[in-house]
Formats: C-alpha cells, structure tokens, sequence
C-alpha cells in the first residue's frame, strides 16, 4: 500500500481520495480552505463539493503544503488548469527526492496553450520528476463517491506510470484501462468541455435529441482534427478519454460544463451564470485557449467558434446557432 497525497479538495479529488482510501493506501488530501480541512477531517465530509456523501474515514486533510509534500511519493494533482502551474511550482521548491504525478485536470492553458502534463514538465525540476501521468474518462465525482460502475484511462510518457495509476485506482467500480497516447487523451478531456458548454447552451435553448446528437457527433469531429494536429492518435477520441467523456459530459446534469451552457441558453451572462455555480468551469477557458490554438494552427473547428463569440464576444446563442447551421455546404 501507498502514501498518497491528494493536491485539491474539489469534487474529483475528494472521490478519487475516496477511492484510493477504500483501497487501503494512506491518503492525505491538501486544500487552501481552512473550513473544508476541518469538515473533511472532523465529519469525514465534503459538503461544499459533494453533499452528504459519507468519506472513508482514514482520510486526513491538512493546509500545511510542506506536510502535504512529506507524506508521499504519489501526487494526484487534482486542481483547477489555473492554478496547477502555480501549486506546482510551490511543490516543486520544497522537494528534495523524486516524486510521481498524476493529474485528473481537464484543460489547456491559456497563453501557452499547453496540456497540463507540459505544465507539470515545466514546473517540476528534472531532479524531482519521477513520472507524470494523467487519469480521465466519464467519470462524474458524484457517481464515483457512491461507488457506480466507472471506467477510466490512464496514460502517461511512461508505461510505468500508467500501470501504476492502473493499480492504485482500480476497484470492483472503478476500471482502469491504461493508454499509451498521453496527447489524445489529455486533449480528449480538455477539448469535450468546449462541446459540453455548447450541448447545455442547446439544452437551455430548448432544442432536443436531434440537436444535441448533431452537435456531439460534429464536436468529435473537431476534437479529432486539432487533435490529429497535435500528435495524437485519432483512434484514442473514439476511447474513454475521446467519446466516452463527450457523452457524459454532453448530458448530464452533474456536468458542471453543461449547467453553464444551459444557464447561457435560458438567456444569462457569463458573469451572472459564472456567479451561480459553485466550482470551476473549465470549458470556459478551454474554449478561449483552443480558439486561438486552432486560429494559430488554421484549424477548422465551427461549435468552438461559435461558443467563443457567446463567451467572449457577447453574440447571443440564437445567433450563433443560425451562423452554424447556415454554413456553406459539405459532404461529412
């Protein structure tokens, strides 16, 4: 069994810990906010992120960063894109050994437009670099806690690394297959939040099936050809970490990117919608980095277009739903 610490106190990271918990390692969770360590390690709860879901109570907290680093050799970093560079950097500063790890954030960087495995590379010293995977796939935090059946991909530059996270993580509900496209997959979780915000945009305008199967099945098709772009294998997008997330993602309520896109569709802003959810959403961000990612590298990609003129150009969503489907046309 392992020590583990679990950099991040939002919903993903707390199921995970659970997970990892449950499996018998020693899991140290760390967070910024004082009010959820104490909840989390007096009541054995996280209710800001996940309710009343009950926590293995072996799990401990702490905001002391040097404790959280100290505990372990395993990371599962398990915060937002935003601050992952600069939670990494704090990390990397107090080490003194090689460390292993595996993040479950889904996005890309604005500015540098990087994957999160290529900010953990530029934050972490060679020195204290022992191996850096990432863990995705349909897996709503809600559904892990209460142990439903869940499956993953697990993937890294390493194949130790992913068999590593493959055993750690893997349970009679959580299944773990491991991937060796650590580009495809990284971009699979990122680029879908773009397609879910669009798919609650929809939802919220009142369109159906036929739409919302529409814009998944041509949001993959985009997703694919950046991804091509970028190095990964077209064939990892039809895996867990390609379709497999989009769906879930797509139509779901428990999606915090779907929610946005629904409050947009009813007729919201993005700063009133934005006030009114509770955790981040990365889809937003994602959905500026990979406008200008696609521009740079003239990438066609219409849904991400389309979203990025609601979010950050203020043109309303009956608009860009007319600006999409009065397209020139085009043989599939």
């Amino acid at each position: 069994m392992s020590n583990i610490t679990v950099f991040g106190t939002g919903s993903f990271g707390t199921a995970l810990a659970n997970v990892l918990a449950e499996n018998g390692h020693q899991v140290l969770m760390w967070g910024k906010n004082k009010n959820t360590v104490q909840e989390i390690n007096e009541e054995h709860l996280n209710t800001k992120y996940l309710k009343n879901a009950q926590l293995e109570t072996s799990i401990t907290a702490t905001h002391d960063i040097n404790a959280a680093i100290t505990h372990a050799d395993v990371y599962l970093m398990a915060l937002p894109t935003k601050a992952m560079r600069e939670v990494a950097n704090e990390i990397d500063s107090h080490l003194t050994t090689q460390k292993i790890f595996i993040h479950v954030a889904k996005g890309i960087e604005n500015d540098t437009y990087k994957r999160v495995s290529e900010m953990l590379e530029d934050s972490i010293s060679e020195e204290h670099n022992g191996g850096i995977g990432v863990l995705s796939g349909p897996s709503h935090a809600e559904e892990v806690v209460i142990k439903q059946p869940t499956t993953v991909a697990a993937s890294s530059k390493s194949p130790e690394v992913s068999k590593l996270a493959q055993d750690l993580f893997m349970n009679d509900y959580l299944r773990v297959y491991t991937n060796d496209d650590l580009v495809g997959v990284e971009l699979g979780g990122a680029l879908k939040n773009i397609i879910a915000v669009a798919s609650g945009v929809i939802s919220g305008m009142g369109f159906g099936d036929n739409a919302k199967a529409a814009l998944m099945t041509r949001g993959l098709a985009e997703i694919s050809r950046l991804g091509e772009k970028l190095g990964a294998d077209p064939l990892t997008f039809l895996g867990l970490g390609g379709i497999g997330d989009l769906i879930v993602t797509c139509t779901s309520t428990h999606s915090r990117n779907y929610t946005l896109g629904y409050k947009l569709g009813e007729g919201k802003s993005l700063d009133k919608a934005l006030e009114e959810m509770n955790m981040v959403v990365e889809g937003v961000y994602t959905t500026k980095s990979v406008y200008n990612l696609a521009e740079a590298h003239n990438i066609e990609m219409p849904i991400t277009t389309a979203l990025y003129k609601v979010l950050f150009e203020d043109q309303p969503v009956d608009e860009s739903v007319k600006d999409l489907m009065g397209r020139g046309k085009k043989s599939e």
